[in-house]
């Protein structure tokens, strides 16, 4: 673990804590301010963990937060945390874990009821005793029962990759009724978070009864959870074959259905797509100005009781998301960056990143090495994609594991690759390249002329993936600056819930990426995602380059462009940056740029 992890660790349970006891709101929000701050982040905090100045230099740490972090630095625990855990049962915090439970009504289950775990909570709901809490009502205490339950079988946040083709799947089978005009999902999903603890799906109809009993008829749902005429929620199964080879221990997720009326799509879905944080902050802009802004619409404000549609006040912008950021004197922004940090600064929205910009793929692996295609059926999926150039990329002679291919291997495939090109000439660009392996020393798995024999050379970690921030950095630096090195392939090696792979010095790998005019890759894979989002953002600030790609190693592989390209959405990218999405001259200019 780094520091970072750490302090996000700590400060995160301070802020729970804080909660449990009713304290100040402030000192728990300055709290989960920190750990969002720190979340976006993208470097470690060793090299200034002892300068308060540098720590608060960072957006959403003050002084008291700074001290606390020096203090985790130099003597491995935070005092007030350690406080605050001999005041709060450390099994509450699982009971806190329950979806639809709250700090307001755990803590009225603590002091009323002693309930301090998840066996005190079934033991209240057994015995009858919770319904003698303030506004607990047996549907309230039904709805926990089928969470705790719900809990049992969904031990982890799903990933993108398996969420996504599940919500696109119901809501191609929603779409069978002719009741519904509108359906799209909404939520951390639509802003292309890499994993997603729920489904939110935001249908328009005039017909919401219709729309509900088809809703609760759907392939795959396991368990009504509630049903009501705006809101309706299931737990859905999730099948074993989703993601493909590599597979989640999550076997069900929850889904909720809402119901809205065409008119108000746009506020809804602007509402319910969220994140809280940019919502809260519009909602502000709003007010400033003299509005309301809720799920229904934007309202000029005007006295009265109870929200402004409840009145009969017509809203003055409610169909698009784009009127209303329009009306507010805000930029359309994208779903992808609605997350408070840093989006209402712009004045304009960004040109992001499409799927429709990427041209090539720049790292695929045929038979030769652990790939499922053949050279030709790799060539036939790339050219149907409509790229200009693929690169084949198969695994070094390091990756014993993956078949790695030794320079006479390598040298054998070159006269296939040759054979391809007579082939398929006219229709792409094929280059013969490798992924060759950072050895654990920084060093190369091939020597430099074999390197530089290769038309195109991506460097990635694969093993020893456990070593220290310093270690690793040095280690990747020395392949960013291998003069026959065009891209840096998932430079972490993290799996999304699986592993969490290195932890280097982002700044300085820019720094040299920019320096020496090497690609940083986004693994589009949906289980690495390697960079992530945050350290995408800081790259590109930087001035990177970076390389969105596939990994291909089977045919469907190339579907999972569209997360590359969401994480480098999250992480502000344009197109520009993005050698992938270069025309065929530029593309090959730089590629072979790095040749001179």
């Amino acid at each position: 673990m780094t520091l970072k992890s750490d302090s996000i660790r700590s400060l995160s349970h301070i802020a729970t804590m804080l909660e449990l006891l009713g304290e100040d709101a402030f000192r728990v929000n300055a709290n989960a301010r920190a750990v969002r701050s720190l979340e976006a982040f993208p470097d470690e905090l060793e090299p200034i963990a002892d300068d308060q100045k540098q720590l608060t230099a960072i957006p959403g740490i003050g002084a008291k937060i700074a001290q606390k972090i020096i203090e985790l630095h130099t003597s491995g625990r935070i005092s007030e945390e350690d406080e605050l855990a001999r005041k709060v049962p450390q099994t509450l915090l699982e009971v806190l874990e329950v979806p639809g439970l709250g700090p307001k009504t755990v803590r009225l289950m603590w002091e009323q009821q002693q309930v301090e775990s998840i066996d005190d909570l079934r033991r209240i709901i057994a015995d009858g005793s919770i319904l003698t809490l303030p506004r607990m009502g047996q549907k309230s205490v039904d709805k926990i029962t089928a969470a705790l339950a719900f809990m049992e079988t969904s031990s982890e946040r799903l990933p993108i990759g398996i969420a996504q083709p599940l919500a696109e799947l119901l809501i191609e089978y929603l779409r069978q009724s002719p009741e519904i005009i509108k359906a799209e999902f909404a939520g951390s999903l639509r802003r292309g978070q890499e994993t997603v603890g729920d489904i939110d799906i935001l249908v328009a109809t005039s017909n919401p009864a219709a729309v509900t009993k088809h809703f609760l008829a759907a392939p795959n749902l396991e368990e009504v959870l509630a049903s009501g005429d705006t809101k309706s929620s299931a737990r859905f199964a999730v099948p074993e074959s989703a993601g493909g080879k590599r597979k989640t221990t999550a076997r069900a997720i929850q889904i909720d259905l809402r119901i809205v009326e065409q008119d108000a799509w746009g506020a809804a879905l602007l509402y319910f797509t969220g994140s809280k944080e940019h919502g809260v902050h519009l909602r502000t802009v709003a007010r400033k100005q003299g509005f309301t802004l809720n799920e229904y619409g934007l309202f000029k404000d005007e006295p009265g009781e109870g929200p402004p549609q409840s009145r009969g006040i017509a809203p003055i912008a409610h169909a698009t998301e784009a009127e209303i950021y329009a009306q507010l004197d805000q930029p359309a922004f994208p779903p992808e960056i609605r997350e408070d940090m840093g989006e209402f600064d712009l004045t304009e929205a960004p040109r992001l990143i499409e799927v429709a910009d990427i041209k090539a793929e720049l790292h695929a692996h045929t038979r030769a090495s652990d790939g499922r295609l053949s050279l030709h059926q790799l060539i036939e999926h790339a050219i149907s994609r409509g790229f200009h150039t693929l690169a084949v990329t198969d695994h070094s002679r390091s990756s014993v594991q993956a078949n790695g291919l030794s320079i006479e291997r390598l040298q054998e495939q070159r006269q296939h690759i040759e054979d391809a090109r007579e082939q398929f000439e006219g229709q792409i660009t094929i280059l013969h390249g490798c992924e060759v392996d950072i050895l654990t020393d920084g060093s190369l798995d091939y020597d430099d002329e074999t390197l530089h024999w290769l038309d195109l050379v991506v460097a990635s970690p694969h093993v020893a993936l456990t070593q220290d921030p310093k270690t690793a950095t040095k280690r990747l630096l020395n392949a960013i600056e291998h003069p026959c090195v065009h891209i840096l392939g998932h430079p972490t090696g993290r799996l999304i819930n699986r592993r969490e792979g290195l932890s280097p010095a982002i700044n300085e790998l820019v720094a040299a990426a920019v320096e020496h005019e090497t690609a940083l890759e986004i693994n589009a894979h949906w289980q690495r995602l390697d960079l992530r989002d945050t350290h995408v953002r800081a790259a590109a600030t930087g001035g990177a380059r970076f390389a969105i790609d596939c990994d291909v190693h089977h045919a469907a592989d190339f579907d999972n462009l569209r997360y590359g390209v969401a994480t480098g959405r999250r992480g502000w990218l344009e197109p520009a940056q993005c050698v992938n999405a270069l025309g065929h001259k530029d593309l090959h200019g730089w590629i072979k740029s790095k040749r001179v």
